[in-house]
């Protein structure tokens, strides 16, 4: 898969997987598992250059004697989900020609 494309879909995952609820590092990866692994060096990443895009604000709270940052999207964030639901849709349309041109082979 094209780099610059998995980035964009792995920041929108990330965006969604914090968009109900503010969430911590390891939840993220918990509550995305079940539909894409993604290892902590990379999330961490993701998640500096969302807040850096503000897509996302993070605080420190204590939890269990540690502190733990949390993450909760921006508006700006909600946004970005909201205007790929819209890019989507051109996606599928390029895939539903590349798949018909192999349909059409067949």
């Amino acid at each position: 898969m094209d780099i610059q494309l998995k980035r964009g879909l792995l920041d929108i995952c990330v965006l969604a997987a914090i968009k109900s609820r503010d969430s911590y590092g390891y939840k993220i990866i918990k509550d995305m598992k079940p539909y894409i692994e993604l290892s902590e060096s990379t999330l961490y990443t993701i998640l500096k250059r969302l807040e850096n895009a503000n897509m996302l604000t993070v605080r420190t709270a204590e939890h269990g004697g540690r502190l733990r940052k949390y993450y909760h999207i921006t508006e700006i964030g909600l946004k970005r989900i909201e205007d790929f639901k819209d890019e989507w849709k051109e996606i599928m349309s390029i895939y539903q020609f590349v798949t018909k041109e192999e349909e059409d082979n067949d």
